[in-house]
């Protein structure tokens, strides 16, 4: 071989050797939903992209269940344990069942989070909360409020029995409920963030109180579902959906009246601030314990607690003087 050959040749192996080191350093960081086909989560994977182009060093794996259950979840993290993924950043649908799992992913050296819906503290090393339990239990009641001057009934639509952060809400809610004695609560139902049992919970809500005045849908699937029930059973004007929503998905129910006002924080800093606590952690640059500050890139930084959780923003209200502004970006 030549002397230019074997130069060639060996930058040829140079070239090579180093994309395969720069494979094997990046860092893959599993979000893991609680159901794929979900708009919320569908934007919190473009705040989790962000953050891995910001970071430049990181592949995100987008993944969840088909379904909104503890054993699809399940499944999955054992499918990333045996991929040996650096992280796992999961919104969980039960607060127990997925603990084992995820403390085997953690024996094996995995890096794992919970954000939006936690798991119990021996299943994650802390938790991201999208804002604070008690801003959003006293937000999504006031909403509801604030549009019954005169007072009325009303009925929570929740996802599943057994989703951590609905529970943590709704028992927030109730803990300021008397704040607002004017407006009663009369039940609580469960859609499982399934679109078509959500709409039916809804409609079974305003027949079983024929007074209601309005639903408070804590989740972004059943906000929507029972804006459309509302609107299906001409009662618009009659019945307020409010809770927690996307505004590109509630946009159209705003402007029909059957939604006067809804809340959310921003998904994509969610899904952006996980993203960049699970990197950081695997990295091992921040430790997950009481009282630790932990840098979240453009989202500044953020403080654990004595149960190592941590909150991100307050939730921001909508309406149809901002509607527009915000549906076309998530």
């Amino acid at each position: 071989m030549s002397a230019i050959g074997k130069a060639l040749a060996t930058a040829a192996m140079g070239l090579a050797l180093m994309t395969t080191a720069s494979q094997a350093e990046e860092m893959r960081i599993a979000l893991v939903v609680k159901a794929l086909g979900i708009g919320f989560f569908e934007a919190a994977n473009k705040g989790a992209e962000e953050a891995a182009k910001e970071l430049g060093d990181v592949k995100i794996i987008y993944t969840g269940p088909t379904d909104t259950t503890a054993e699809g979840q399940i499944e999955v993290i054992n499918s990333l344990i045996a991929q040996k993924v650096d992280a796992i950043a999961v919104s969980a649908n039960d607060t127990d069942a997925l603990v084992p799992t995820l403390k085997k992913a953690m024996d094996r050296g995995i890096t794992v989070i919970s954000w939006d819906s936690g798991v119990a503290a021996e299943g994650r090393q802390m938790h991201l909360n999208p804002s604070s339990s008690a801003l959003i239990g006293n937000m999504i009641i006031k909403l509801a409020a604030d549009n019954l001057p005169e007072g009325g009934d009303v009925a929570v639509l929740s996802a599943t029995t057994t989703s951590t952060n609905q529970n943590t809400w709704i028992e927030e809610m109730n803990k300021v409920a008397g704040n607002y004695p004017s407006v009663k609560v009369v039940g609580t139902v469960y859609g499982d963030d399934l679109a078509d049992k959500s709409y039916r919970e809804a409609q079974g809500l305003m027949q079983t109180y024929p007074d209601l005045k309005a639903i408070i849908a804590p989740t972004s699937v059943g906000i929507v579902a029972a804006a459309q029930a509302v609107t299906d059973a001409g009662k618009v004007g009659q019945v307020n959906v409010t809770g927690l929503g996307l505004p590109s998905e509630m946009a159209g129910h705003v402007k029909s009246g059957a939604s006067k006002s809804f809340a959310i924080w921003n998904p994509i800093d969610l899904g952006y601030s996980a993203t960049m606590l699970a990197y950081h952690l695997a990295k091992k640059d921040a430790e997950a314990k009481p009282g630790a500050s932990i840098l979240i890139g453009r989202m500044g930084s953020v403080t654990l607690d004595d149960k190592n959780e941590a909150a991100m923003a307050d939730p921001f209200v909508y309406d149809s003087s901002n509607i527009d502004q915000f549906s076309s970006i998530f």
